[in-house]
Formats: structure tokens, sequence, C-alpha cells
């Protein structure tokens, strides 16, 4: 489902490239996805190999199953390239709870309301499946910052904190809202 956006910018936009670029939102996933997310990945300089490996499974997994493999994506392009990506699904087990297991935008679409297009996205799609409940997990470290600034701008409030999961000195931050 190809969708306009952005005709009405978010506040938080500032360049006028992207107020003027048309963005569009694309549901289904492509085998052509998976060098996308790698290379997006790669270039936000945040993800390890390990992670980038992680994110590339998770589009062959989609590709390879389909819906039951739990796991959904919203693509943003622009000109027919992808410039953003999310990576979300339903919690096992819940009733309506949902987690957001990625967002990535690339770099040079970056600080231009992209982000947040795509969260409203998700959190669209999430509702329109019944979902009541959005978690996110991120990093305490200090280059994470600005990722948490990003959720918490967005209404996500902390849910937990489990010390040193990543690593010593590493906790893993959970974020959640409330539909």
């Amino acid at each position: 489902m190809n969708r306009p956006k952005l005709q009405d910018p978010d506040p938080a936009i500032t360049s006028a490239a992207c107020r003027s670029a048309e963005i569009t939102y694309r549901h289904t996933v492509r085998e052509s996805d998976r060098l996308a997310v790698v290379n997006m990945c790669r270039e936000t300089g945040f993800f390890h190999e390990g992670e980038v490996a992680v994110a590339e499974e998770l589009v062959v997994e989609r590709l390879a199953k389909g819906p039951s493999s739990g796991y959904e994506f919203i693509f943003a392009e622009r000109n027919g390239t992808v410039v953003g990506y999310v990576c979300f699904g339903p919690i096992a087990c819940t009733q309506s709870s949902w987690d957001l297991y990625w967002i990535v935008v690339s770099p040079h679409m970056q600080r231009m309301g992209l982000g947040g297009a795509l969260l409203r996205e998700t959190e669209q799609a999430v509702k329109h499946r019944g979902g009541t409940r959005i978690y996110i997990e991120t990093s305490g470290r200090e280059q994470y910052r600005p990722t948490r600034n990003f959720y918490e701008k967005h209404g996500y409030t902390v849910a937990a904190v489990l010390t040193d999961f990543y690593a010593p000195g590493d906790d893993k931050i959970v974020y959640v809202k409330v539909l």
C-alpha cells in the first residue's frame, strides 16, 4: 500500500528538501530490501555487524514466511529509493501488545521528520490490527541518547531498565506507549 505522506509536515522538519520530497510508504517486502536494510544500518554507524545481520535476517524471515513470520515492515521511499524503514510485530502470548524492533532512517534523511513519520505510520498500523501498546528496547549507552530523546519526544515512557543487559555499563531501556 503506497500512500503519499508529509503533505502537512511535522514542525520538527527542518529541511525544505524533505518538505518538498514525496515520501511514499510500502508495507510489502521485496528481495531488494535486504540490501537496502543492510546499507542503511551500516551507514548510520550505530549498529555493529552482528546487529546488521539480525536486521537482514528479519527481512529474509518475512520474505520466506510472509505474515506468519510475525514481522511487519513499513518502508519509506523517496523517488523509488528506500530511505527509511521500520520492523515491528505482535508480542507472542499477549492480547494486544506489539514490539517495535527496528526503526532506521538513512543518514541523509535524518533530522527531517521522517523517523517521526515512520513511527506514526507504525502506530496507525498497530492500532488497525487491534494493538493497544507498543514496546521499544534500546541501549542505555550515551551514543543512544538521541534515540531515547526521539522516543520520549513521541510520547514513549520508560517502562523498565535492565542494568548491564547488553554488556557491563550498557543497560537495556524498555519504552512503552499506550495507543
